[in-house]
């Protein structure tokens, strides 16, 4: 669709269109920009787009994204950091030491849960070891008897499930004991055997299981003529089973294993949970229910704690539309629905915009532990902030000043006085200035003048007469004359097509075809839809161009000029103006501060007004100043020989001029789906 490639400025369709993103990347950035967000932090091909998107969380969740914005990064790891950022733990020495993406999980868990992991952790460890080492941590097991990355994971958790079930794991804790061979011991531990015998690394995991079945039987049968008495028959069975906790302590389940001779009974399930510390939530049917119809194989919910309910932030109602089409829709040939756009929204004085529902408060839970989960308030946003509304007394319900155009822009309400021509704008109309936005529902004619500080609108066309708006210029059917047409944004001008137009704009020029006119812009040029052409005339467009044809069969002499033109030139000096304005009025402020400390009003009060006043005016010129070169390093970088392009997306043909930063390149032949760009001195030619 053509509202994805066409970015709100040059600066981000420089950004967009770059040739190396791939469709989920370029999604990611719509998404930040929709939201907002400011989405340079992470504009950067070499981010692939799940990296993007954990930068694009972190930037709307306010956290410190530059700690992990860091294309070396994997998307686990810039999540993990992320998380931890959540909670105020810090990651960045585990980083330094080579932790990544699963091992910072399994580190940022346990810091979370206040256990003190970094006595036990080593460079070499990998995740499942460490997850290991984080349960018997917070199950109050002594892990120092397998903390050792000697232990491969399975090796710890064998010595873990022993220490769990207070067996004596010095038994098997040699090192050189595979896993296959420690679980064998401890089963047979667990079974109240004798292990010694074959608790050696003379006997593999076979030899040890042969053994172990061997001394269960030896024993059935020595008591088989005789009579049992229940402790009897318990020291013959086994009682295999495992309590898993989950959900950070939310639940708890039981697993039976089935094994020949495995009887586990209710008390030994309320034992292990005892010696689990699980307390509350106990589902006593539950268990009652797992081992009456011996429920083995299956993982049973057994014990569960209530989780904290967060409490709801606040937000806005609105009563207006927000989402109005900002960007018009597509035509079956790519080209732009102008004519139909609905361009604005018209409120009435007094009318409600929107009422703030403030935020609630959260709900504690608590686990299977007994522990408090303490949940959050819901967070408060700020008042909305813009111009030509106020607030109720109430203090949540917002209002309109005035009868006047409704517009929501990153964040703020903007309601603007607008004049609604009801009639075509011609001479005999005369001149029409507006401290606000003009809509004719009408065209404009011959003499007609429009002048206004917001938006001029105009329904239909504009022949011959002069348009001049301090916001955007949108004809919706087009622009045809014979050279007279003037048109002046400060922003974007947009229409179906123009032809002979004088067009000068401060942001992005679009169309669906434009012919023989002269278009100077500091944004980009855009001509959209397979029937798109850009022909005859002189195109002046600082960020580029983009267009569908450009010049025709006829080789009609085609001429665009982008990056440092003229025009750029003339914004560098205007912003050198402005630089050395700021900087003399710096200096007299500074003169001025110099002579007020040397004689400082008698009252204290009074000279202290003074100074914090002086000193507000030079620290809003300092500003003032570090804005200015802001604007300047932007629009040096946006004609950086890299970032400038005229791209042809269909044909370009001969008699074309392309100038890149002044240097020229006229078509000798016809050309196909292809990009100018500035490389080494000399303009170079990519295929799309």
């Amino acid at each position: 669709m053509y509202e994805k490639t066409t970015p709100s400025s040059g600066a981000e369709a420089a950004v967009v269109e770059n040739s190396k993103y791939v469709k989920e990347q370029r999604q990611e950035i719509f998404r930040g920009r929709e939201e907002g967000l400011d989405v340079s932090l992470y504009s950067d091909p070499d981010y692939n787009w799940m990296q993007m998107e954990q930068i694009r969380m972190g930037i709307k969740d306010k956290v410190d994204v530059s700690i992990y914005a860091d294309p070396s990064y994997n998307y686990e790891t810039m999540k993990q950091i992320r998380l931890a950022l959540y909670s105020s733990k810090d990651l960045t020495n585990y980083l330094n030491r080579g932790f990544t993406g699963d091992e910072l999980e399994q580190i940022r868990l346990a810091l979370e849960d206040e256990l003190d992991i970094d006595k036990w952790l080593t460079d070499d460890m990998y995740m499942q070891q460490i997850y290991e080492i984080r349960i018997g941590l917070y199950e109050n097991l002594d892990v120092a008897i397998y903390a050792d990355s000697q232990y491969n994971w399975m090796q710890m958790r064998e010595i873990r499930l022993g220490l769990e079930k207070k067996l004596k794991v010095s038994l098997y804790t040699n090192i050189l004991f595979s896993h296959w061979q420690m679980k064998e011991i401890r089963l047979g531990l667990e079974a109240g055997l004798d292990v010694t015998p074959y608790a050696k690394l003379i006997f593999s995991s076979t030899d040890m299981q042969e053994k172990r079945e061997k001394l269960i039987k030896e024993k059935m049968t020595k008591h088989s003529g005789a009579k049992r008495s229940d402790l009897d028959i318990q020291d013959m069975t086994k009682k295999e089973f495992s309590i898993f906790v989950e959900n950070d302590g939310i639940k708890a389940f039981a697993f039976i294993p089935w094994i020949p001779g495995n009887i586990v009974k209710e008390e030994d399930i309320y034992e292990a949970l005892e010696s689990r510390g699980i307390v509350t939530g106990i589902k006593k049917e539950a268990i009652s229910d797992l081992i009456n119809k011996r429920r083995m194989n299956e993982k049973i919910l057994i014990a569960e704690g209530i989780p904290a309910k967060e409490g709801k932030s606040g937000w806005y109602e609105f009563f207006v539309r927000l989402d109005m089409p900002r960007i018009p829709a597509p035509l079956p040939d790519g080209g732009v629905d102008y004519v139909n756009i609905e361009a604005f929204e018209m409120v009435d004085e007094g009318e409600k915009i929107a009422v703030y529902h403030p935020a609630s408060k959260g709900t504690d839970g608590h686990n299977i532990f007994g522990e408090v989960l303490h949940a959050s308030n819901g967070a408060e946003k700020k008042q909305l902030k813009g111009q030509g509304f106020y607030i109720d007394k109430d203090g949540v319900t917002y209002r309109s000043k005035m009868n006047g155009k409704f517009e929501y822009v990153n964040g703020k309400i903007f309601i603007s006085n607008m004049i609604i021509v009801r009639e075509d704008v011609t001479a005999v109309t005369g001149k029409l200035e507006v401290d606000g936005s003009v809509y004719v529902i009408g065209s404009v004619y011959s003499g007609g003048y429009i002048e206004a500080t917001g938006d001029i609108i105009v329904e239909h066309n504009v022949e011959m007469g002069r348009l001049i708006a301090g916001g955007n210029v949108m004809i919706k059917k087009g622009s045809c004359s014979k050279n007279d047409c003037f048109i002046e944004a400060q922003g974007e001008v947009s229409g179906s097509f123009f032809e002979s137009a004088n067009i000068f704009a401060g942001g992005n020029v679009k169309a669906n075809y434009i012919m023989k006119s002269n278009i100077s812009t500091m944004g980009k040029v855009i001509v959209s839809g397979s029937k798109g052409m850009l022909l005859g005339g002189k195109i002046c467009a600082v960020k580029g161009v983009d267009t569908y044809n450009l010049g025709n069969s006829s080789n009609i002499k085609t001429h665009v000029e982008v990056g440092r033109t003229a025009l750029y030139n003339k914004k560098q000096e205007m912003f050198e103006d402005k630089r050395e304005r700021i900087l003399d009025e710096l200096s007299m402020l500074e003169e001025q501060w110099n002579r007020i400390l040397k004689k400082l009003p008698p009252d204290k009060e009074q000279a202290a007004e003074l100074v914090k006043k002086l000193n507000a005016a030079i620290v809003t010129k300092d500003q003032e100043l570090a804005d200015l070169d802001a604007d300047v390093s932007r629009l040096t970088n946006a004609t950086e020989q890299e970032m400038v392009t005229v791209v042809v997306r269909g044909n370009a043909y001969e008699g074309s001029i392309i100038e890149i930063n002044t240097i020229k390149y006229m078509l000798p032949r016809h050309m196909a789906r292809i990009i100018f760009k500035l490389k080494n001195k000399g303009i170079v030619m990519v295929r799309l």
